[in-house]
């Protein structure tokens, strides 16, 4: 499984305008390869469902068929665990289908989180302790920002070979997500 280069094609980013492909995209990443059987099992979906949205993401790269399937139960695998689109440098068509992406992305990472923070209080000591939500405002540059984006990258980075990699994972390791946003407040119009 390679990284992606950035993704610029807009038929490319209209695929990943559904939550439920960021949700495969996730699963096949994180558990090497699935059917969609077993993606309707873990995902809560109909096997119908996963199917559908499995073969949309296939016909535009985002997964592939993966070896050892008999039959109607063929397994998948995600072609690589990033996917990369920046809406600044994209065209017009590309912005907007960027955006569609981005908002299914944000309904997904939002639905999980909302799951995960309810969940919290359930797990043990040592979890509820090393997990949380962090929300902070601060005044930055543009290059200052970038800095910050790219220090918390490199953090995440440094583990990243872990999803793919099951035997560099240490004993105890479960899989945690990581989810960060770094926006800038619209200008605010002056006080009059």
């Amino acid at each position: 499984m390679a990284d992606d280069e950035l993704i610029r094609d807009p038929k490319r980013l209209r695929a990943l305008s559904h939550p439920l492909r960021w949700e495969l995209i996730d699963l096949l990443t994180v558990e090497g390869s699935a059917t969609a059987t077993r993606c309707a099992q873990v995902l809560g979906e109909s096997v119908a469902s996963c199917s559908y949205h499995l073969n949309m993401l296939a016909k535009y790269g985002f997964v592939e068929e993966a070896p050892g399937g008999t039959g109607r139960e063929k397994p998948w695998r995600a072609t690589s665990a990033k996917q990369d689109f920046r809406l600044s440098e994209l065209d017009e068509e590309g912005a907007l289908a960027g955006e569609a992406a981005a908002d299914a992305l944000l309904e997904r990472e939002m639905t999980v989180l909302r799951k995960r923070i309810r969940a919290h209080g359930l797990e043990p000591e040592e979890w509820r302790g090393a997990t949380g939500i962090i929300n902070s405002n601060t005044f930055l540059t543009a290059e200052e920002a970038a800095e910050v984006r790219t220090l918390i990258m490199g953090v995440v980075e440094r583990y990243r070979h872990r999803l793919t990699d099951p035997d560099s994972r240490p004993e105890g390791a479960r899989e945690v997500r990581i989810f960060t946003a770094t926006t800038v407040a619209p200008e605010r119009p002056e006080p009059t």
